[in-house]
């Protein structure tokens, strides 16, 4: 169908739901809809609404790579907000691609991005107003291939039912190999082809792995070879990066053209998934940086450079990058910025070649205390966060926001009261500087997740959460001090599903057929839904946030192979509870954390010297 007659018979659709720019399509730098026969037609399906999935910089380079794969097409699609499903299912359509307008049970492959434990819903909403099964049990012979990739794929069995296949680690590695096993096993039948990516290290096929309770434990067992093992790209310099992003049609959360200029991290905060599961660290060289922007600004038109990464401040050619970039910017009045500051004086002095004096400055202390912030490997010490605000504002600034959380393991009253202390800090000195200071924190409760050194701990409850943020709220009592913190019955969601096994499987369906949607949003988040989901499968929530998981228990990701030894998680674990903390490796020993047996790129080029 072309584009224009989609349009035209679905623009009433459209015209009667907020933000219709959601589902239009057509943006600039949207891949043709035209394939040739034997396409492979791929659609990469977000759990969640266009805003969040279009600011994922991920996603841009997935659905580059796949354009530039022979034999091979790509589209989009999102989960609609509550009243765009609920206009659909009224008048019995299906959910499209945005590019052509093509049912999502057209493609061959239908590939979602795991980023949030919370959008469990969401891939049920796509996969069913897709024309989709849900379940990969039930898949007929010609339906799509439903595949997951992203940081959910590696603790993946609360939702491992609903997929095909998940993808363990960077996509440029793992997807061209799967169409390359797909296209070989064309005309096969689909369980068959299910198999062959099951012999391919970095795939996981739910169907063919057998999960069996032993005690509170659990233990995995398959005639294709565990665990699954994470892959990743070792030449991130040289690895895929679209020479073409879409240019968003409407405002999205994070608007502007990103470019990453490392993967990994190295700093080892003992409560960061993504700083345990994105290792090893790889760079990305200046020159390709430079390069990337400058011919990518020319093809989209954005106003803003993000230079994205875990902790971009510890990107090795930073200064370089900024120095050569800078003049072409300030010319073209292009803003350059860096997401993710360091809380110590030399990320605030390159913050101030960059940022404008009347906006806010952004850090994340996490703990109120000297010994929390060593219990987790923070690395910032007390002596960081006075500098730090004193650079602050003598810089120039007026505003600061200031990220917590509350709930950690051997956390007490006193850090709690620490958190008060380091924002009055903030308060005190702006104000010896003149300031009109204005200070914003936001505390979260903590969530163990899998794969970190916390991975075995229980998690605080929803009453002591809400009562700790009540505690909280009430020491903010300086009207330019503003406190919130997270909503406790969504954390306590994500801590349920974090950790998770198959029993969830169900109990995800169950609420989602009793209405659950968009559970990041608090708009439509409902805890009461879920219980009841619970209460009818039979499933207890707590038993998954409440209890400590024994250190020799079979825990529902050990089939999954993140590249990060079990030795040396137990070790981290024990330093925290010491309040010990380990040295960055990028400039010290290394730590052993497994990827010195896999090839660290850190380890090489020591060696190269």
């Amino acid at each position: 169908m072309k584009i224009t007659e989609f349009a035209d018979r679905r623009w009433t659709l459209w015209n009667g739901v907020k933000r219709p720019s959601r589902y239009i399509g057509g943006e600039w730098g949207a891949a043709s809809t035209a394939d040739e026969a034997g396409t492979m037609r791929f659609c990469l399906a977000f759990p969640d609404v266009y805003e969040v999935g279009m600011s994922f910089v991920g996603y841009q380079i997935l659905y580059g790579l796949l354009r530039e794969l022979d034999g091979v097409s790509v589209e989009r699609t999102y989960a609609p907000w509550p009243d765009m499903e609920e206009a659909l299912r009224g008048r019995g359509e299906s959910l499209c691609s945005l590019e052509g307008g093509r049912p999502l049970s057209d493609f061959d492959v239908v590939a979602f991005t795991l980023q949030y434990e919370l959008s469990a819903t969401g891939i049920l909403t796509v996969l069913d107003l897709g024309g989709i099964p849900l379940r990969a049990e039930s898949r007929r012979e010609e339906d799509p291939l439903v595949i997951g990739g992203g940081p959910g794929a590696l603790a993946p069995e609360p939702v491992a039912p609903f997929f095909d296949v998940l993808c363990l680690g960077d996509g440029e590695v793992l997807l061209p190999e799967l169409v390359r096993i797909l296209k070989e096993t064309e005309g096969l039948s689909r369980r068959k082809r299910l198999e062959a990516l099951a012999g391919s290290s970095g795939f996981y096929v739910p169907l063919l792995v057998d999960v069996e309770r032993r005690g509170e434990g659990l233990a995995f067992s398959s005639s294709f070879a565990l665990p699954r093992v994470r892959q990743v790209v070792t030449d991130f310099d040289g690895a895929f990066f679209p020479s073409n992003l879409i240019v968003p049609s409407t405002s999205i959360v994070h608007d502007r053209l990103p470019l990453e200029v490392f993967r990994g991290c190295t700093r080892g905060c003992r409560f960061c998934q993504a700083g345990m599961l994105y290792r090893p660290l790889r760079e990305r060289c200046p020159e390709t940086i430079v390069a990337q922007a400058k011919a990518l600004l020319e093809k989209t038109g954005w106003d803003e450079v993000g230079l994205v990464s875990l902790a971009t401040c510890d990107y090795s050619g930073l200064s370089r990058v900024m120095e050569e970039l800078s003049p072409s910017l300030e010319a073209r009045k292009i803003r350059l910025s860096l997401p993710s500051l360091r809380m110590d004086p030399s990320s605030v002095e390159l913050a101030s070649r960059l940022e404008s004096r009347r906006g806010s400055l952004t850090f994340a202390p996490e703990a109120g205390s000297q010994r929390l912030r060593d219990v987790i490997n923070k690395g910032v010490s007390d002596e960081d966060i006075v500098g730090t605000l004193e650079a602050l504002f003598d810089k120039g600034w007026q505003q600061v926001k200031l990220y917590f959380m509350m709930g950690l393991p051997t956390e007490t009253r006193a850090d709690l009261e620490g958190i008060a202390e380091i924002c009055n800090l903030a308060l005190r000195i702006g104000r010896s500087r003149k300031a009109k200071v204005k200070v914003t924190a936001s505390v979260a409760g903590f969530v163990p997740k899998a794969h970190t050194p916390f991975q075995w701990e229980p998690q605080v409850s929803m009453e002591e959460l809400t009562e700790r943020g009540r505690f909280l709220r009430s020491l903010a009592r300086d009207r330019y001090l503003t406190l919130r913190y997270h909503d406790p019955e969504q954390t306590f969601l994500e801590g349920v599903f974090s950790r998770g096994d198959r029993r969830l499987t169900d109990v995800v369906e169950e609420a989602w057929r009793r209405g659950a949607r968009l559970d990041g949003w608090s708009e439509h988040f409902n805890l009461r839904t879920w219980m009841e989901a619970f209460e009818v499968c039979s499933v207890d929530p707590h038993s998954y946030t409440q209890r400590r998981r024994g250190l020799d228990e079979g825990l529902p990701w050990d089939h999954i192979d993140s590249g990060l030894s079990r030795g040396f998680l137990l070790a981290e674990r024990e330093k925290a509870f010491q309040a010990v903390t380990t040295a960055d490796c990028r400039d010290g020993a290394c730590n052993g954390c497994g990827w010195e047996l896999r090839g660290c790129p850190l380890l090489e080029g020591r060696a190269s010297r």
